[in-house]
């Protein structure tokens, strides 16, 4: 990266996971005055290899680290003259946070509270810039809880977090609404629905159905499969992020949704059915593998968004075909897993 007073750069966390590696070269393309500094942990969910056609851009640099280190991300804002944070890093795995929730309350509450921190102590003394200093968080539409049949989250959706993760998740969007509404720092809040499409990593449902196909092992889906998502596209995710970034209002809080809703059963059925049509098994369909298994605790039943907010202020809505971005996911996975 050119000199720390040559260009203004922003700081994004979390940027080798699965959304961050998708948008730092959607970012960096459209936004040729910026640099990116990405500080990133390297935990098991993130790899480098996610990031390798943005390896040698000399508006890019890569930093190693913890965003809960307080000496460290205050050391980047002083270094390269932060303007604004857009922050992915999170631990983001329900089952995982059931399991291990400690790791969930360190990184994903004291780590944004450290990031807000850190922006308000460098940011605070100009105070009349904090309008181009911005800080976005990314979360999660699960911070909403478990819809029934009918309805949709919105911005106006109470909380009621269900799951560690979750209630982690709930506890870092608080935080950054207290940041602007006691010290007027110049925050947005989006929360996503379900994301897919391609470098997600094996763990999540789409991957962990494909993986399981091609090795022919049981394909698990949790309780009966009726569990409904509304699945976004991580490329429409991409745009959405960057609206709300550089035009959203200061303060607010965006949903971004894909407007596909699917229960997981399906999803399980449609993904094998892509593979048949790509990779048919030597004898019968993957579908054939399909296994339902024994629910995790506090599943919630079904998530909606409703994108009238940010379609309405910043002229957004989900381009991806949900069929489509399918396809294109799936043969992502296979050009990987062919070469692994």
């Amino acid at each position: 990266m050119n000199g720390p007073d040559a260009r203004k750069n922003i700081l994004i966390t979390g940027g080798a996971g699965f959304i961050g590696s998708n948008f730092i070269p959607f970012f960096l393309e459209a936004n040729p005055a910026l640099g990116v500094v990405n500080l990133d942990k390297l935990t098991y969910a993130g790899s480098l290899d996610n990031l390798k056609d943005v390896k040698g851009n000399k508006r890019y640099i890569f930093v190693k680290g913890d965003i809960c280190d307080k000496d460290l991300t205050r050391s980047l804002f002083e270094e390269y003259h932060i303007s604004g944070v857009i922050h992915f890093a999170a631990e983001s795995h329900v089952d995982n946070s059931i399991e291990r929730p400690a790791h969930f309350i360190k990184t994903n509450i004291e780590g944004t509270f450290v990031l807000l921190e850190t922006a308000r102590i460098c940011w605070s003394s100009s105070k009349d810039q904090w309008g181009e200093n911005r800080f976005h968080h990314i979360s999660t539409d699960e911070v909403y809880g478990s819809l029934g049949e009918g309805g949709f989250f919105t911005e106006q959706t109470p909380y009621a977090p269900n799951s560690p993760y979750s209630a982690s998740k709930a506890a870092a969007d608080f935080l950054v609404r207290s940041y602007h509404h006691t010290y007027g720092l110049n925050t947005v809040t989006s929360n996503c629905s379900n994301n897919y499409g391609p470098k997600q990593h094996d763990e999540k449902l789409i991957p962990t159905i494909i993986r399981k196909a091609l090795k022919g092992e049981p394909i698990p889906i949790y309780g009966d499969g009726s569990n409904i998502r509304d699945w976004l596209y991580v490329q429409d995710h991409c745009e959405a992020l960057q609206l709300v970034f550089q035009k959203g209002r200061a303060g607010e809080t965006y949903a971004i949704g894909g407007d596909n809703e699917h229960n997981n059963l399906y999803i399980a059925r449609i993904v094998c059915t892509v593979l048949d049509h790509h990779q048919p098994r030597a004898k019968g369909s993957y579908t054939e593998q399909i296994t339902l298994v024994e629910d995790r605790p506090g599943h919630d039943y079904r998530y909606a968004i409703d994108c009238s907010k940010i379609r309405d202020e910043l002229g957004w809505e989900a381009g991806e075909d949900f069929n489509s971005g399918l396809q294109k996911t799936v043969q992502w996975y296979l050009k990987k897993y062919r070469t692994v």
